[in-house]
């Protein structure tokens, strides 16, 4: 299987395939690779006639293959770009009598987004043979920090794990929001290549002091005043800090600490792989198991259930502050 670095250096080599079929969950990296067939096959001359964007709800495969099946005006190829080709998904399968003859001098680009087509099929198994598929799929939360870094590292960049743990906690999984905040950092850095907290909180506006991952902290060591001074935070910015990816984070750190518990082998790359964490971030979760035994954890577990119910209106109709401090209490008496 195809990677978009692997797509994009044969691309920069010269070496461009009649068909690209790029499917998957995560749009992002289908719209990486397209956008840079779009802008760097043809140059911008050669664009005005040999490239055509297409959508998938505006047309048919008949229509599709017909422009496939023409010749280009200037340049030795053209390229077509099938923009959101999942809409086919009933009638993809007709392409397969072009995917076993395509037209070489034509580059089409079928981008099918949020899906795959089913691999058991004649269409998906001609495809993998003769052309180049790309499976986008989606990164794991806990993996979004590790690929801050490396899309950083692509920059001449580097970041502090709770700086790219902050990142990754404010703009959630939507990689695409992600990388336009990066660029923004990028413009800002200036002889600086290290990007911590501090530029983080200037330049995008997040918290170093108030987010969830000092409030997973302050719970983790028991600091009750730390906790309640966050969650007041919270309660007067509740469209940056919604009960619901409190409750989600709390869920997860409090998951990793049961898993710690489980594992026998104490060494420390064996229990950040366990646990999916950065080795940086490793001491904290020991010195919390400490405080939280699995009991105790199985507690929490159903304090988090109770508030997540309450904060969508079941049984309650409490303010935030409230809310947050109900969980605070309930997490730490």
């Amino acid at each position: 299987m195809h990677t978009v670095q692997s797509i994009l250096n044969e691309i920069k080599a010269g070496d461009i395939r009649p068909l690209y079929f790029l499917m998957g969950e995560e749009a992002f990296f289908i719209d990486q690779i397209s956008t840079f067939i779009e802008t760097s096959v043809l140059d911008e001359t050669q664009r005005g006639f040999d490239q055509t964007t297409i959508y998938g709800k505006d047309t048919s495969i008949d229509a599709i293959v017909s422009s496939a099946k023409r010749f280009p005006m200037l340049a030795e190829r053209q390229v077509i770009v099938v923009k959101e080709a999942q809409n086919l998904s009933r009638t993809i399968e007709d392409l397969l009598p072009y995917v076993k003859n395509p037209q070489h001098t034509t580059t089409l680009v079928i981008c099918y987004k949020y899906k795959s087509i089913d691999k058991r099929k004649a269409l998906y198994k001609a495809l993998s043979k003769a052309h180049v598929v790309f499976e986008s799929k989606k990164i794991y939360d806990s993996k979004i920090p590790s690929w801050i870094s490396g899309e950083l590292q692509k920059m001449n960049l580097k970041i502090t794990p709770k700086a790219s743990y902050l990142l990754s906690e404010f703009l959630g999984n939507d990689l695409a929001k992600i990388s336009n905040e990066l660029s923004k950092l990028q413009l800002v850095m200036g002889d600086n290549d290290l990007i911590t907290p501090e530029l983080i909180q200037i330049n995008i506006g997040i918290s170093k002091d108030f987010n969830n991952f000092e409030l997973q902290k302050a719970i983790a060591q028991l600091d009750q005043k730390k906790a309640y001074q966050i969650v007041r935070y919270f309660s007067e910015n509740p469209n940056q800090h919604p009960m619901v990816l409190t409750v989600a984070t709390l869920y997860s750190f409090f998951s990793k600490l049961m898993i710690l518990h489980t594992v026998n082998d104490r060494n420390p790359k064996v229990l950040s792989r366990a646990i999916g964490v950065n080795p940086y971030f490793l001491n904290d979760y020991t010195a919390a198991a400490k405080n939280f035994p699995m009991r105790r954890i199985s507690s929490v577990f159903q304090t988090l259930r109770t508030i997540d119910v309450k904060s969508k209106g079941v049984g309650a109709n409490l303010k935030p502050l409230d809310l947050y401090q109900e969980l605070i209490f309930r997490i730490l008496s």
